[in-house]
């Protein structure tokens, strides 16, 4: 039986994918106590990597939100697949959101609050968190947009 989130989930469209396998030399997510640190999440879509490019040259604050939104579905799927239901959140702790800009541009909050919002509307108050949102050269394979997390669960 799917748990609140799920079905929250469910009612927003949202079907999380199956999580990603790292990269590099590196673990898709930690537990230290009840805390889920989950490694950067890019917006990798069911067709593969989507939103290759720079904020301010390539895209627009808009397109640069949905690559966050899709940052923070992937955050989702490797929570789920950490704790087995996402019900046992209790908090978001925190979420950094890396933004792959030109010099001049100086939206990165406002890319963010794609992930944000997100993460606000699938989890309620226990999605609010602390969060810092970083312009960047590049980004890896040249995404646009990058999230981390830190999760409190029960």
């Amino acid at each position: 039986m799917a748990g609140n989130t799920e079905t929250k989930l469910e009612t927003l469209g949202i079907s999380l994918p199956s999580p990603a396998a790292p990269a590099a030399n590196y673990v898709p997510y930690v537990i230290s106590g009840n805390l889920l640190i989950i490694s950067g999440q890019v917006p990798l879509g069911p067709d593969g990597l989507e939103y290759q490019g720079k904020l301010g040259e390539d895209y627009d604050v808009a397109i640069g939100q949905a690559a966050a939104r899709l940052c923070a579905v992937n955050i989702l799927a490797q929570a789920k697949a950490a704790l087995g239901e996402l019900d046992r959140i209790t908090q978001m702790v925190k979420i950094t959101g890396f933004v792959n800009a030109t010099p001049e541009f100086g939206d990165h909050p406002a890319v963010i609050n794609g992930a944000s919002d997100l993460l606000v509307d699938v989890l309620g108050d226990r999605g609010k968190h602390a969060r810092a949102a970083v312009g960047m050269s590049s980004l890896p394979f040249g995404v646009a947009v990058e999230v981390d997390a830190i999760i409190e669960f029960k």
